[in-house]
């Protein structure tokens, strides 16, 4: 009974940002559990497939730039189309410009809210629709110590991650009735493209690593569980909710 609380078999699922770091964990970790990993990311997300396929799972690429709404709503209409359902949707994509607050241009705001909260909202909006009728689903977004805590140099990333946490709560009431559950995944600091600067940044990695009690950064493993869990009947009275996975960061 239990491995069943786990088990994906048969689910459809899109993760955004997909194409590498932790999309493709997000990807791989569904797939894993038995669902059809679909592969959303403005770059070909093609080695993430062939990663997932090669593992004996199951998993097709979508190229859509997750800043542009009417080409994910495109993309979403047609996995239904294709597949007839929609289960999980995981609002994985996003991005950051680190810099102090009083240099930050108008087009880099954009930038960073059109990918981290306005694509995330109409993402979430274009799969609910189809959740709300077929009265399930699972809607995981991506969080962020930056939800709880500010961080110097990322007052936009900030103000992002703090409306993804708010957002998931109010989405959560509103899909409650529609037996969808809305949760979020606060990473702490784990390796990737987007995060690579802090790491060759010799202060700021001491910074870093001198904070987490688990002495180590994370990897997309220690993902691996949490995402399927949120996806999984086992989560299915769990909403509104963010789990942060951090190695203890926030606690210290």
């Amino acid at each position: 009974m239990v491995s069943k609380l786990f088990d994906l078999d048969g689910r459809v699922a899109l993760v955004t940002g997909a194409a590498q770091g932790l999309g493709r964990g997000y990807a791989q970790a569904l797939a894993s559990a038995g669902a059809l990993a679909i592969c959303m990311d403005r770059d070909q997300p093609e080695e993430t497939v062939a990663l997932i396929r090669d593992a004996g799972g199951k998993a097709e690429p979508c190229q859509v730039d997750i800043s542009r709404p009417a080409g994910v709503q495109a993309a979403i209409d047609g996995i239904v189309s294709n597949y007839g359902r929609l289960d999980i949707l995981v609002n994985n994509a996003g991005t950051e410009i680190e810099k102090n607050f009083l240099e930050y241009s108008e087009q880099e705001y954009d930038t960073i809210m059109g990918t981290n909260l306005r694509g995330l909202f109409f993402a979430s909006q274009a799969a609910a629709r189809y959740m709300a009728k077929q009265r399930s689903g699972k809607i995981i977004n991506q969080g962020s110590l930056g939800s709880q805590i500010g961080l110097a140099g990322s007052t936009v990333y900030c103000a992002t991650k703090g409306g993804v946490l708010l957002f998931t709560k109010a989405l959560a009431i509103e899909m409650a009735p529609f037996n969808v559950q809305v949760n979020a995944i606060g990473p702490g600091y784990f390796r990737t493209s987007m995060t690579e600067p802090f790491f060759q940044d010799p202060e700021h990695r001491q910074w870093i690593e001198n904070r987490i009690p688990a002495g180590r950064v994370g990897t997309n493993d220690d993902l691996a569980g949490t995402v399927v869990f949120m996806a999984s009947p086992a989560s299915d009275y769990i909403t509104g909710q963010i789990i942060y996975v951090d190695g203890g960061w926030l606690a210290s």
